[in-house]
């Protein structure tokens, strides 16, 4: 067909108000042009940036996406995951955190059916796709020490979730490197919340007053341990350095503006649905993990410590 016939084609399509039926397309091509999504918590500003890259390049692809979403102790393979094979979808991408100790899993996932996820997933071998948290940690970790703090306390996420064990990894490893104090006494469990950063900010100092500077393994906990150094009359960055991981909008803005290691969220939504399509149009289903760079970004809740 010419461009020239095409063209006209497309025009009256447009004037008669022609919509193609997508369900007649799916039955001719075996293909419905639909990804499936299975989520956990929508209101996670990380994970929305996820989703945004995500269905983004599905749309510049020409594909749409179903989204579901499981609950935090949920498991996907009870609902989400056969209602998805159910519709005949594409190819599934996995984003949520609940999933990694979800055993049967990969016994649910059909072997032929193009799967990548935002988590590790336990019982076999699958496309995985995440940011370097264990160097997110370590860069948090050596801002401080380079700032010439000794004495380095840690408010971590979720303490089963493998990300909270990365990052986690990287804190222990900068410490270690330099000779700081490492022990169990810094390290205070405060979820990924600002609720959580608050409450758990007092408990560690009340442990350790001698705590010069915490690393956060969140913003949302940072804002919190923010909110409770000022509480307590500490001032920031004065008496207490602050610097956390995710880089989310919002903390260019707190007081002080938060330095934190930034997360490619956004990118990584997108690779992953990158990889996800290239194995649907190739008729191929790989396994291999994917690590993107992160960076620190530094403001003014980090100084050099004053006593």
């Amino acid at each position: 067909m010419s461009e020239v016939t095409r063209a006209r084609i497309l025009r009256v399509a447009s004037e008669l108000g022609y919509v193609p039926n997508l369900q007649a397309r799916s039955l001719v091509m075996q293909r419905t042009r639909t990804i499936g999504l299975i989520t956990g918590d929508f209101s996670d500003p990380g994970l929305s940036r996820c989703l945004a890259g995500a269905e983004q390049e599905a749309r510049r692809q020409g594909y749409g996406l179903i989204l579901t979403s499981i609950e935090p102790e949920g498991s996907a393979t009870e609902y989400a995951l056969p209602a998805m094979m159910e519709r005949r979808v594409d190819g599934i991408l996995l984003a949520a955190p609940q999933m990694e100790e979800d055993s049967a899993l990969t016994h649910v996932l059909d072997r032929t059916l193009a799967a990548v996820s935002l988590y590790h997933i336990a019982g076999g071998p699958m496309t995985m796709v995440f940011a370097d948290d264990e160097q997110a940690g370590y860069l948090a970790t050596r801002h401080l020490l380079e700032q010439g703090h000794r004495v380095i306390g840690a408010l971590t996420g979720i303490r089963h979730q493998r990300l909270t064990q990365s990052r986690q990894r990287g804190y222990r490893r900068a410490l270690e490197e330099s000779g700081a104090e490492t022990g169990s006494d810094l390290v205070e469990e405060a979820g990924a919340d600002v609720a959580g950063g608050l409450a758990a900010l007092p408990r560690l100092l009340g442990r350790r007053p001698d705590v010069s500077a915490v690393f956060c393994q969140h913003d949302l906990v940072a804002v919190g341990a923010l909110t409770a150094l000022r509480t307590i009359g500490k001032r920031i960055p004065d008496d207490c350095s602050v610097v956390s991981c995710d880089g989310l909008d919002s903390a260019a803005y707190t007081t002080p503006p938060l330095t934190t290691v930034r997360i490619p969220f956004y990118e990584i939504g997108a690779e992953a649905m990158r990889l996800l399509l290239t194995m649907i149009k190739t008729n191929t289903v790989s396994a291999k993990k994917v690590l993107l760079p992160v960076h620190l970004i530094v403001r003014d809740s980090t100084r050099n410590p004053t006593r």
